[in-house]
């Protein structure tokens, strides 16, 4: 059965973008330079900025992102220093290239996750998203994660671009010996922003005559899955995880966002400046979070207003759900 998954009070997540380096242009992507910097930052100043995140009495989860953070040089002295200041688990989300030969620098015991980035149950449909080649590198990185005892998640970003072979991935993903599947909703932001929302967002009816089917296939084939709720009806609590959870998105010219949903944007609460972590100029996100609106999320409500629907009197006929609840549906 599928649950929604309470935002963690006892635990802090860091999303860490230690490069915005990467070898692809996918059509997604949600890197903005003009927004993150456009630097890989060197392992030791990698390690200071994680201190500030780790807090007693509380369990703190690393997830390494870029860009493409397997072009990071130092990414297994990263990984290192990450574990011996305490962080409970790592994950490494990778196109799947997988350079530097990470597999042979780092042991399951270091990383407890290799994410991979798939977009389409076939080349045709994943390549014309990332580009020539990447679905045959993918999944032969994926294999080769397997096969040297890593977990193995795969991430894939529905749209109306691959939509239509979202229902063909529990198969995939069972050849591929994954152990999660996590279905993401695209966000407006980065390159995606660029294409205009109608081309690429889907509709509630489209995600819900979708994703749950889906998601509850590749369960019943002994892979866990989690995805966004997205939608609430008016009637049920509406929650922002930049209120009562600890998330960070931390980029590499120091911004250090709470809410995915404004990275295109200089509304980041906290900067990482040479003196430490430090709250940044208002008027930044962490003030629009205690803003009370029929609608929900009201990040959603500013930048990605389109996948709302109003009745005839102007009322919204659903609540968009934080972008951090989820939905879990576990293994079997």
């Amino acid at each position: 059965m599928k649950q929604t998954v309470s935002f963690s009070k006892n635990a802090v997540n860091v999303f860490f973008h230690i490069t915005t380096r990467c070898n692809l242009k996918c059509a997604h992507c949600y890197i903005n330079p003009a927004q993150h910097g456009d630097s890989t930052l060197p392992a030791a100043t990698v390690g200071r900025w994680l201190s500030f995140f780790r807090k007693p009495g509380k369990a703190a989860n690393l997830i390494l992102l870029g860009g493409e953070p397997t072009l990071h040089p130092e990414l297994a002295k990263i990984v290192s220093a990450a574990r011996q200041m305490g962080y409970a688990s790592v994950t490494i989300d990778t196109n799947g290239y997988l350079f530097h030969d990470i597999l042979d620098q780092v042991t399951p015991e270091d990383v407890d996750y290799f994410s991979f980035s798939l977009d389409g149950a076939t080349p045709a449909t994943n390549d014309q998203i990332r580009g020539a080649g990447c679905y045959a590198a993918c999944t032969r990185g994926i294999r080769r994660t397997v096969e040297k005892g890593f977990g193995v998640s795969v991430i894939y970003t529905v749209s109306r671009k691959n939509l239509h072979e979202l229902a063909d991935m529990p198969e995939v993903l069972s050849d591929l010996g994954v152990h999660r599947f996590f279905i993401q909703v695209i966000g407006i932001r980065g390159r995606s922003a660029q294409a205009g929302q109608d081309a690429l967002q889907l509709t509630r009816q489209q995600w819900e005559e979708n994703v749950p089917p889906v998601a509850q296939r590749v369960a019943k084939s002994g892979i866990a899955v989690t995805y966004p709720k997205v939608f609430l009806e008016t009637d049920e609590i509406f929650e922002c995880a930049g209120k009562v959870a600890e998330n960070y998105f931390i980029f590499p010219n120091g911004r250090v966002y709470q809410c995915p949903l404004c990275e295109d944007f200089a509304l980041h609460s906290l900067q990482i400046t040479d003196q430490g972590l430090a709250p940044a100029p208002k008027i930044n996100e962490a003030d629009l979070f205690s803003l009370d609106i029929a609608e929900g999320c009201v990040i959603n409500k500013l930048v990605q207003g389109g996948n709302i629907d109003y009745d005839h009197q102007g009322r919204p006929r659903w609540k968009i759900a934080c972008c951090l609840l989820k939905e879990e549906i576990p293994a079997g």
